[in-house]
């Protein structure tokens, strides 16, 4: 079996490099009593779209440091009863999916919510205020601030808002809700899931945003990662602060969140991706305690994976 990266049978047992702050609890604790605090100030819109199955609705939201958050949202025509709902992500540098990639899981009888990530290519807003550079990859930005504003965090709060709006709308059944995404959207997917333990199910493609400091040992540090090998170079050229830097980013590695996962989890790795490599997938995937699968594609790397589509869908289908 062809490998970048370890064994297989050593990336079943693989526990990650990246430290777990001593106070990581209280900082997500924290942060989701202030994300409680807010009033969000929901405002769906509707699309005129010719759709026979769905409504289309621009929902936007307002969440952490007042940034006005955008999503698109589709409704079944036809409800009766309470329904599910899926709550999708997208990639590093995306935006939500074109309406039309909404309809085939609305068709299926669910309420389907599809995030933009703040600064990236749709609407929601980066407000910015963060100390310190703001060049290449978001997981850096507020490196040289206060914890609480790494921009992460903001994006991570705003999945579980989302989650919350959506959840609490009185046609959805908040016992049957699922989230879906794929390299940053598959660690927005188990963040949200990790953070709204009330989640049923979560699919994650080649997870981003797990095991920092396992990136940068293995000299993958650039493309999604290349802001580890910037701010080294620019402000730590003699790693004085190496360890200072790998916990603050500890905060928000979705392997450290993963022991909060309640939802039954299925996550699909290529063993010879170079842009999530497979073991910091696994390091956040060996911590969850809940049901749990991997579809492993040994000749595949960061790329879509054959069948994947029509094995979530029947992984979803039973919401």
């Amino acid at each position: 079996m062809p490998v970048v990266d370890m064994s297989l049978d050593k990336l079943y047992e693989y526990q990650g490099r990246t430290p777990c702050p001593e106070d990581f609890d209280e900082y997500w604790d924290s942060a989701l009593k202030e994300m409680n605090s807010l009033d969000p100030k929901a405002e769906f819109i509707k699309k005129e779209y010719p759709s026979k199955i769905c409504d289309m609705y621009d929902l936007y939201f307002t969440g952490t440091k007042n940034a006005r958050i955008h999503a698109r949202v589709a409704v079944p025509k036809n409800i009766e009863g309470k329904i599910p709902a899926l709550l999708k992500f997208h990639g590093l540098s995306g935006a939500a999916g074109e309406w039309c990639s909404l309809i085939a899981p609305c068709s299926q009888g669910m309420v389907v919510a599809f995030l933009d990530a703040r600064g990236q290519a749709g609407e929601s807003q980066d407000v910015g205020g963060v100390e310190g550079t703001t060049f290449t990859t978001p997981f850096m930005r507020g490196m040289d601030g206060d914890k609480h504003d790494l921009l992460m965090r903001d994006m991570f709060l705003d999945t579980a808002l989302m989650a919350k709006i959506i959840m609490g709308l009185d046609y959805v059944d908040e016992t049957r809700v699922a989230t879906q995404g794929g390299s940053q959207g598959g660690a927005l997917s188990v963040a949200c899931a990790c953070l709204v333990p009330e989640i049923k199910k979560c699919v994650a493609c080649h997870p981003y945003l797990s095991d920092y400091k396992r990136v940068y040992e293995m000299d993958l540090n650039k493309g999604a990662y290349e802001g580890l090998k910037y701010y080294f170079r620019k402000f730590d050229p003699r790693h004085e602060r190496e360890d200072e830097i790998f916990t603050k980013l500890g905060y928000i590695d979705i392997q450290n969140l993963a022991k909060r996962m309640k939802a039954e989890f299925i996550m699909y790795t290529g063993l010879m991706d170079t842009t999530c490599p497979p073991s910091t997938q696994f390091a956040m995937y060996n911590k969850i305690t809940s049901k749990k699968q991997v579809v492993i594609y040994p000749e595949y790397g960061h790329e879509g994976y054959l069948d994947e589509p029509d094995i979530s869908f029947e992984f979803l289908a039973d919401l």
